[in-house]
């Protein structure tokens, strides 16, 4: 039935929809753009953008490749705080995706790690255009008091972040849940956090898809 009496779509058709848009927009181009070491040569606050954001070795450039099925689109090392600029990928001229320099442990002088601190820091404070940031977790650790001071400094700059944890099948089913709601308990009074934590394998693509649909529902947002 069509018209203004047809029966609402049911709930699997919806989700079913989100996660085939979900699919489509990270089946489709994704490229590099540029590394920025300065705010004067950020792209142009011309469409949503999308910051990763985690300790060093989370497994952000994992995270990233898993959602784009590309195998080395982000590069992944090894060596903590491989990373050292923002890093900038344009999928499909819809929405961008910010890999930021790892925090923690990074194996880089002082002068360096605080430079590439104050970056980022500037870039969250003050880029209209960014949607959300993902602040990746390790499952099997939990949240950590350096975590602690990031997601401080993204409730008092206003800059909604969402919780990722990762490596989940490093963990048991039950264990798993359990952290999972741990963490939920943990964020849910915090103002900019948002109010669903995501479980993933990038190894596994367990909670990809799922992930997938959430920053597509954000890409459909209105551009800045």
């Amino acid at each position: 039935m069509t018209g203004p009496h047809a029966p609402d779509a049911s709930p699997e058709a919806d989700e079913a929809a989100r996660l085939e848009a979900g699919r489509l927009l990270f089946a489709g181009p994704c490229d590099f753009m540029l590394g920025v070491t300065a705010l004067d040569v950020l792209p142009p606050p011309d469409r949503p953008e999308i910051a990763f954001a985690g300790r060093s070795n989370v497994g952000k450039s994992s995270l990233i490749n898993a959602l784009t099925g590309r195998k080395s689109l982000a590069r992944a090392s090894n060596e903590p705080g491989r990373t050292r600029e923002l890093n900038f990928f344009d999928l499909g001229g819809r929405m961008r995706i910010v890999d930021l320099p790892g925090y923690g442990f990074a194996k880089a002088p002082k002068p360096v790690v605080e430079r590439w601190t104050a970056l980022t820091q500037d870039y969250l404070r003050g880029r209209v255009n960014l949607k959300r940031v993902l602040l990746l977790i390790d499952a099997r650790h939990g949240i950590k008091p350096v975590d602690e001071g990031v997601m401080k400094a993204l409730d008092m700059a206003a800059v909604i972040y969402q919780i990722v944890l990762t490596k989940a099948d490093k963990l048991k089913p039950a264990e798993a849940e359990a952290r999972q709601a741990e963490t939920l308990k943990r964020v849910e009074r915090r103002p900019a956090a948002h109010p669903f934590v995501a479980m993933t394998s990038s190894a596994k693509q367990d909670g990809i898809a799922e992930l997938r649909a959430e920053l597509a529902a954000l890409a459909l947002e209105t551009r800045p």
